[in-house]
């Protein structure tokens, strides 16, 4: 019974329009007058509590590197010495997209952010060389969706404090399975672009290709700042987040001089805002949780799914294509917050790598956002570029349906992430 109140609570607010981490309040007030133990001061103190977090520290300071790294010129190097060693490729403007997204995955951690910076700079390249539209569009949103499984990443962030999972792990295991996203781009790209009939750029000289590594090396160092401070226990996630936001403003402003005091200003506002909207949501979502724990929601849950507990396989295919589901109609945040202390108990009851999980439903959540009706990062991607929805829909679609298939591939092999995880790990 406590279950189908939270739940239907929830889907009634969210149908409804409410924004939702008020959906979250409101279904966890729903709870607590059911079980009697409603108390505005509890209710208080648990939205407080939820946000109290040295680990979420990393949000904030990850953002406001975000920002700087985009109005202080990294992308634009990157996206430079990307087409200077792939850019002389039939298709080259494609496989420049993917390298970028790879790149700048390891630099800002968000899939809207990379996706907008991607259409921004390479649209109006690959429509003045006559790739075909709706392709283009497609490729360039499902190569944004690869920031959130490379590090640093907010939702591994996340999915680190709502299921009690390492962050310095889930950090470095995501460094593989977001390369075989990148590789897996690259394959069905390779494929579109086949049968048309395109313009070849010319080869880069070595003198090219030299300057803009030597340009865009700055750039290239955050990721492996951050990854190897990390790895080597220099540092841990959340001091990261704030190696990383000194780094960006410090490249930005002395080295590439394109930011200034006016222009940081408006950096700290816009990661301010960004910041407040996730925390508030994070605390509704901690408070949901500590009442689906008092409630022993996860318990009920657990004896639903029961018979699948002594095969982990199964049961991962059944969570993941119930994600899968969730992540077409819901965004990538709050689907984290919900599910995965719901989860949680069943996945350790199984035996299941909590690691591995933790990476798997960021990946299967990230699809989601390319995937209609919700499909936030397609929406993104369209409002940029000003190119009707149907277009885009239909050009993402063989990307959706590989980034599927290799989702199914590490369901049946959970060792393609798992081995070199923990080799990395050490």
């Amino acid at each position: 019974m406590t279950l189908a109140i939270f739940l239907v609570v929830l889907i009634v607010s969210i149908v409804l329009g409410l924004p939702v981490a008020f959906a979250l309040l409101l279904s966890s007030i729903a709870l607590m007058m059911h079980m009697e133990l409603f108390s505005s001061d509890i209710l208080a103190q648990a939205l407080v509590n939820g946000v109290d977090s040295f680990t979420l520290l990393a949000i904030p300071f990850f953002l406001i590197a975000g920002e700087v790294m985009s109005a202080g010129g990294l992308s634009t190097r990157i996206v430079r010495l990307a087409t200077c060693y792939v850019g002389h490729m039939k298709g080259g403007l494609g496989y420049v997209a993917i390298m970028t997204s790879v790149l700048l995955a390891g630099l800002s951690g968000s899939a809207v952010a990379d996706a907008a910076a991607l259409v921004s700079i390479l649209y109006p390249m690959m429509r003045a060389a006559n790739y075909p539209e709706s392709s283009s569009m497609g490729l360039l949103a499902a190569g944004g969706i690869i920031a959130p499984v490379i590090p640093p990443s907010l939702p591994l962030i996340l999915v680190g404090v709502a299921g009690g999972i390492s962050i310095k792990n889930l950090f470095l295991g995501g460094i593989v399975p977001g390369l075989l996203m990148g590789m897996t781009l690259m394959f069905v790209w390779g494929m579109v672009v086949r049968s048309e009939s395109l313009e070849v750029n010319p080869r880069a000289s070595k003198e090219e290709k030299r300057a803009a590594l030597k340009d865009g090396i700055w750039a290239l160092l955050l990721p492996v700042i951050i990854i190897g401070g990390i790895r080597f226990g220099i540092f841990t996630p959340t001091e990261a987040a704030v190696v990383a936001a000194v780094y960006a403003i410090f490249v930005s402003s002395v080295i590439y001089k394109e930011i200034n005091l006016k222009n940081f200003y408006q950096i700290l506002l816009t990661a301010g805002r960004s910041t407040a909207m996730v925390m508030f949501l994070v605390g509704c979502a901690m408070v949901a949780a500590w009442l689906i724990t008092v409630a022993q929601l996860p318990q009920q849950l657990a004896q639903l799914l029961g018979p699948l507990v002594q095969s982990p396989r199964l049961l991962m295919a059944v969570i993941m294509l119930m994600v899968l589901c969730v992540g077409m109609v819901m965004d990538l945040s709050p689907s984290i917050l919900i599910l995965v202390p719901l989860l949680m108990p069943v996945i350790k009851q199984a035996g299941i790598d909590q690691t591995y999980f933790g990476l798997m439903f960021v990946i299967n959540c990230s699809i989601g956002l390319i995937t209609p009706p919700v499909g936030t990062v397609l929406n993104v991607v369209c409002g940029v570029s000003k190119v009707p929805m149907s277009k885009a829909v239909k050009g993402v679609f063989p990307f959706i349906l590989a980034y599927v298939l290799l989702l199914i591939l590490f369901v049946i092999f959970p060792g393609i992430i798992t081995i070199p995880m923990k080799f990395i790990i050490g």
